[in-house]
């Protein structure tokens, strides 16, 4: 074992512990995937990262991704999160303000505007879920079938379940039972709008009695997410970077989101995540968030 720089990272906030955490160890030289896997499970986190040099030339880094039950190819916050961890640490990209990560899905593309990062999403491939998958899926969440408007399964590297609800009160006032989601072997991601004009987005905690704000100078958002993960491991995850990469593609293509949007996650668990997505002129979407270190040190591994 050996001491290395480690950071604990909160992705998707500008505001501490109220975003998505991310514990990144900033060298994993040297370690097998049974000692990655088994810090992973011990942090308890919906993610874990291992930063290694590159063995593609054009990547500034490598990053592998662990959830607390296994490795992911390609993962959202993990992203953001250890793209600002490798920055702050002293990472110098290749090329000014874009950043390339290479993880098991290949080779991501990260702008830095300012403060904030963005990736572009990955190559998303969707098709119909079976009929059966999705009747078994509406039971777990307890949901009926009229109010699933759209859903597809969605697959950029991550494998959702995408369903669009018919409004973003439905979606926070989902009670899941996660372990029949973890019995079925699939991640669901759920989404739901907000009318036009909306500017609180309600909260439906079980005990009903709070209400989210909007800062003055934020974006309202337009969507409410949810992302159940019960099937590696993870009953709710705070904020999701590739199911909003995959739910963005599909979504804008289907005319039901503009090219500009702000998604919020995490109401439900007591955090305010937003996600800031934009399609190009060239049909890139880019997905963006903010990210803040709340620990900072050395781990033991």
């Amino acid at each position: 074992m050996k001491t290395r720089p480690f950071k604990q990272v909160d992705v998707f906030t500008s505001t501490p512990y109220v975003g998505n955490p991310l514990a990144v160890v900033l060298d994993g030289t040297g370690l097998d995937d049974a000692t990655m896997q088994r810090f992973a499970a011990w942090t308890h986190l919906s993610e874990t990262t291992f930063l290694l040099p590159p063995t593609d030339p054009s990547a500034d880094y490598q990053v592998r991704i662990f959830t607390p039950g296994g490795e992911l190819p390609f993962a959202g916050h993990p992203t953001l999160g250890s793209c600002h961890a490798w920055l702050q640490a002293g990472g110098k990209p290749k090329a000014g303000n874009l950043i390339v990560q290479q993880c098991a899905k290949g080779l991501v593309p990260i702008r830095r505007e300012g403060e904030r990062l963005t990736f572009a999403a990955p190559t998303l491939r969707r098709s119909a879920p079976s009929p059966t998958l999705l009747a078994k899926v509406a039971s777990a969440l307890g949901i009926r079938a009229q109010q699933i408007v759209t859903a597809q399964l969605l697959d950029n590297g991550p494998v959702w379940l995408g369903l669009l609800l018919n409004d973003a009160d439905t979606v926070l006032a989902l009670e899941p039972d996660h372990h029949v989601l973890a019995e079925l072997g699939q991640k669901v991601g759920v989404a739901g709008l907000y009318p036009a004009g909306t500017t609180s987005p309600l909260i439906t905690r079980s005990n009903r009695e709070a209400r989210a704000f909007v800062r003055a100078e934020e974006t309202a958002p337009s969507v409410e997410v949810r992302a159940f993960a019960a099937a590696i491991g993870v009953d709710e995850d705070p904020v999701t970077g590739s199911f909003n990469a995959s739910l963005a593609e599909w979504l804008i293509a289907e005319g039901h989101l503009p090219s500009q949007y702000v998604a919020s996650q995490g109401q439900v668990l007591g955090r305010d995540g937003r996600v800031h997505i934009e399609r190009d002129s060239d049909r890139q979407v880019w997905v963006g968030g903010d990210s803040v270190t709340c620990i900072d040190g050395h781990v033991t591994l």
